[in-house]
């Protein structure tokens, strides 16, 4: 969800609807403080899908006919409505008012700068499908490429920047960011990966390539004074091998699951000790 997307669909839409996901109980679609907006002749994002959300638009256009006051829908997830989650949803319906529409442009806003960043080395055929494939989840994408011509037709809400010394860019990126390190040359990738792996902060350190890379990475490495253990957490070939096609469509595919799987592990907290984990004499308050 971006703020253009939003601003164009209000502009376009006339008078909406705003119909967000309260509160939860047990299992549902998606969870509460998810937004859709709804107007006569057009929707906006998802709450989820199926009957449950037909029954949602139904009721916002009513409003909107002005068949109904009703703000609220509290709706069980079952039988009943043809949806098999079990839970129960309330649901809540709010007309856009200018105010509204701030406020949900502030609410993108501050996601938008929570997101977790990730940063592309190399704007080449696989950086530019890492790029189209990372833009529709919930991270921030920056590109960073040498050649200019490279930075043309990437997606718009990225942010895109053109460097003599990509490496230097490295230090830029947030605690728990992602790297992928997909440029033109080997030199170049070995320099990125190098400033990468000696960040402990990072989530994600992938370079395109094969094993005969990795190993020339880890000699290189070691002549340059590289740490031992910084080959190991370099994941070379990105993307994994258990689909060997090498089209950047499905590197970019499979490396974005890699990336997202690291980024939710690395921001997740630590499982608490049991008793029988817990070193022996600590303290359990």
């Amino acid at each position: 969800m971006t703020i253009a997307f939003l601003t164009d669909f209000i502009e376009q839409a006339g008078d909406a609807i705003l119909v967000e996901i309260t509160s939860v109980k047990g299992s549902s679609p998606r969870e509460a403080g998810t937004f859709m907006l709804v107007s006569q002749h057009g929707i906006w994002e998802t709450i989820g899908g199926g009957q449950f959300e037909y029954m949602a638009i139904d009721h916002a256009r009513a409003m909107l006919q002005g068949k109904t006051r009703q703000q609220t829908l509290d709706i069980p997830l079952g039988p009943e409505i043809g949806q098999c989650c079990g839970g129960r949803t309330l649901l809540t319906f709010t007309a856009v008012t200018p105010a509204i529409s701030g406020e949900l442009k502030d609410r993108l806003a501050r996601e938008h700068q929570s997101q977790p960043a990730v940063f592309i080395f190399g704007a080449g055929h696989v950086g530019k499908a890492l790029a189209q494939v990372l833009v529709l989840l919930p991270l921030s994408i920056t590109v960073i490429e040498t050649r200019r011509e490279e930075l043309d037709g990437l997606p718009s809400s990225i942010s895109a920047h053109l460097t003599p010394m990509p490496e230097a860019r490295v230090k830029d990126i947030p605690r728990g960011g992602a790297v992928l390190i997909v440029t033109h040359d080997h030199a170049l990738d070995f320099l990125i990966a190098k400033e990468a792996l000696a960040r402990s902060d990072l989530s994600y350190v992938g370079m395109i390539g094969s094993k005969t890379k990795r190993a020339t990475f880890a000699h290189w490495l070691e002549r340059e004074g590289g740490q031992a253990s910084m080959p190991g957490r370099l994941v070379l070939p990105i993307g994994g091998q258990a689909v060997r096609d090498k089209r950047p469509a499905v590197i970019a595919a499979l490396a974005s699951a890699e990336v997202l799987h690291a980024i939710h592990r690395f921001a997740a907290p630590a499982p608490a000790l049991s008793d029988r984990d817990r070193p022996a004499g600590q303290d359990h308050a």
